[in-house]
């Protein structure tokens, strides 16, 4: 029903429309800054930060869902694959493609060498926690995220 492959730089104008479509389902649209062409440089150029799979619907061309990922390095485990996001557009969601995604993905965990994969899931979206713990998920809530914006650590170093 879907093929699954690694992503191409051409791919990058749907990939974000399911970056965005992802940021109204966890109700923050006016939070995707992202554009095709930092994608293009952050996922093509010369130091690359950053891979994709897509999934594409049988005997179509149609690109509908994706799988983006990153390699972070814990001082604890080592070399780790972090899974960014997992996007299927709500009309293909429980087809089956987001699973599909998922095994390429930590199939690329281990196919490079990775001590583990890690991701996040938001509490309240149960659908992709009870996804997650049919394959036996750790799901650690014990660890609260944090971050910084660009123009806070500006003002915070008087940059």
């Amino acid at each position: 029903m879907y093929t699954i492959r690694k992503g191409k730089i051409e791919d990058l104008p749907r990939v974000l429309e399911l970056v965005r479509e992802l940021a109204v389902y966890e109700k923050a649209p006016e939070q995707v800054t992202n554009t095709v062409k930092m994608m293009e440089e952050d996922g093509f150029g010369p130091n690359a930060v950053f891979g994709f799979f897509v999934a594409i619907k049988d005997s179509t061309t149609e690109i509908i869902g994706i799988s983006i990922y990153y390699y972070r390095y814990s001082t604890w485990k080592g070399r780790r694959l972090y899974l960014e996001d997992i996007v299927v557009t709500e009309s293909e969601r429980g087809n089956g493609a987001g699973k599909l995604l998922f095994e390429r993905t930590m199939l690329k965990c281990l196919e490079d060498g990775c001590t583990g994969m890690m991701w996040q899931v938001l509490d309240w979206n149960k659908p992709a926690i009870n996804f997650y713990q049919k394959y036996g998920a750790d799901l650690d809530e014990g660890w609260i995220n944090c971050n910084l914006q660009a123009d806070e650590i500006k003002e915070i170093l008087g940059k």
